[in-house]
């Protein structure tokens, strides 16, 4: 992926994952540069819905043939959805992971703990 296919309308933690704001709900999902690295997902188990997070906690696990990685929340809240999809379709992840492999969505109850995270050009800059 080219560096200018970064999405610019979300925000990147130095742990690969993106965070979108909308309103004071917080999708979370997997960089394509942490997809790349993992090559093909094969499973991805979430905390459930209703589980309060902070910043920093991990919020769930993706496996791949190569290994297993941590998710992890740059936001305070609430899980409030899990991406259904992936119980049947993990590697909706490895074709989309800006789109349809989205994991999560964390209703935020400190959204300014985004500003902390890094811009597409800095994400990109960084890899």
């Amino acid at each position: 992926m080219a560096a200018s296919d970064t999405p610019t309308d979300r925000v990147y933690s130095e742990t690969h994952e993106w965070h979108k704001l909308d309103g004071d709900v917080v999708t979370i999902g997997l960089t394509r540069f942490a997809v790349d690295n993992l090559t093909d997902v094969t499973y991805a188990e979430m905390r459930p819905a209703g589980t309060s997070v902070a910043a920093s906690d991990v919020i769930g696990e993706v496996e791949s043939v190569k290994t297993t990685s941590d998710v992890y929340s740059a936001v305070s809240g609430e899980i409030i959805e899990i991406n259904s999809t992936l119980a049947d379709d993990p590697g909706c992840i490895n074709s989309d992971p800006y789109g349809a492999g989205w994991l999560v969505k964390v209703k935020a109850t400190n959204a300014g703990e985004l500003d902390a995270l890094k811009s597409a050009a800095d994400y990109d800059a960084s890899l």
